[in-house]
């Protein structure tokens, strides 16, 4: 098949995805740095996973693909096909099959045992190509990670036998659908969801952030090394950018926002000698390196750092600022401070009087706040903060809504 939709390299797939789904006002010329020929190839491989999905509109630059789906009307994820397409070779499907059938439930075989009760199978096709161990060897190891197999040694050999399945998926059906659409790793409930009957959901979801997805191949990697206590190396690369920069970083936690969905990676940069987020969707590859003998003295570390994060902006120096805000609402407005309650993050409120409320927080960047500041407007009776700056940006903006609306 000319144009497969299988693929061998997801990175690429991820890449396109997004500029499709985030970036979707580029023509087929201006995709940088994609040749026109790969550019035709990943969007026909998109368009057959995605089918209504995919829209295009035509201006003046060419024809602009893009991917459009509403979120609310969405059961599951179709993102998450990206994963499960996978090439694979006619040798691939054969020993699929004949490691599956020779291993039947209850019977463990060695290697050479293994291979020639394989070979037996070549007998039944004329044209048939000759088994290698070597590639069976990787082929059972490949087996053995992803769980369809299990090993056992004996002396100095090993015996290879088929995983069991004691598990009924029957009763998870709900937690899986649920997973799926809700965990940062739902990739996982996906697959498992494709192992049940086809259901209709019972849920849906007010914001529900599809993009995450394409990220979860970096973030199990990153999550791996977290629960290993490794460093690693991250190759950061950002959106059609020909750049790429290796960082040595040990990871410590993964923050998510509510508001974007975003993920970002918290760890401790090794060039730089302090704690910085990185964007998951700007990491290309994660490789492990050594494990952090100290990780405990890290961790503490990076929760003290964390005592001063609004969102993910960190200045370089690392100086904090100080941030005040008094709030009055009438007593018929209770929600105002169950508000501030849930809301402050690593602030804190005080309730100066039945109607006055005072917020308080030291933070890394107060300029993140600005939009959080803004819902309260028509309630603030006084702000103050160290830094000017988000004064100034803070009354030029109410100067310029007030000039939209006619007002003084």
């Amino acid at each position: 098949m000319e144009n497969s939709e299988l693929i061998k390299n997801f990175e690429r797939i991820r890449d396109y995805m997004r500029q499709f789904y985030v970036y979707g006002f580029q023509s087929r010329s201006e995709i940088k740095p994609k040749s026109p020929r790969s550019y035709d190839n990943e969007r026909r491989r998109i368009e057959n996973w995605l089918g209504d999905a995919m829209s295009f509109r035509r201006t003046e630059t060419g024809k602009q693909v893009f991917i459009s789906m509403d979120s609310r009307a969405l059961a599951h994820n179709p993102l998450y096909l990206g994963f499960k397409a996978k090439s694979f070779t006619d040798k691939d499907i054969l020993q699929h099959f004949y490691i599956l059938d020779c291993l039947n439930p209850g019977r463990e075989l060695t290697l050479i045992q293994l291979l020639e009760e394989m070979e037996a199978y070549q007998y039944a096709f004329a044209d048939a190509e000759a088994l290698d161990i070597s590639t069976l060897r990787k082929k059972l190891n490949e087996y053995e990670k992803l769980g369809l197999i299990q090993v056992r040694k004996q002396g100095k050999e090993y015996l290879y036998s088929r995983s069991g399945d004691e598990i009924s998926l029957d009763t998870w059906a709900d937690a899986l659908d649920y997973f799926s659409e809700a965990s940062a790793l739902g990739v996982v409930g996906s697959f498992l969801l494709d192992r049940l009957p086809r259901q209709e959901s019972k849920f849906r979801f007010k914001h529900h952030y599809l993009l995450h997805a394409l990220d979860s191949q970096i973030l199990c990697r990153l999550l791996d090394a977290i629960h290993r206590h490794r460093w690693v190396t991250l190759t950061l690369r950002k959106p059609g950018a020909r750049k790429e920069t290796p960082v040595m970083v040990l990871p410590c936690k993964i923050h998510i926002s509510t508001q974007t969905g975003r993920q970002y990676l918290l760890g401790f940069s090794q060039g730089v000698r302090r704690f910085r987020f990185f964007r998951l969707d700007m990491i290309h590859v994660v490789k492990s390196a050594q494990e952090e003998p100290e990780w405990a003295e890290y961790q503490n570390r990076a929760k003290a750092f964390s005592q001063y994060l609004w969102g993910a902006s960190v200045k370089e120096r690392g100086t904090k600022d100080h941030l005040e805000m008094t709030i009055h609402a009438s007593e018929a407005e209770p929600h105002i401070w169950q508000r501030l309650q849930r809301e402050k993050r690593t602030g804190s409120v005080e309730k100066l009087d039945s109607q006055t409320f005072l917020f308080k927080a030291d933070v890394y960047d107060a300029m993140e706040m600005l939009p959080w500041i803004r819902t309260f407007l028509g309630r603030i009776s006084k702000l103050e903060c160290s830094n000017p700056q988000v004064l100034r940006r803070f009354y030029q903006d109410l100067d310029a809504m007030a000039a939209l609306y006619g007002g003084d």
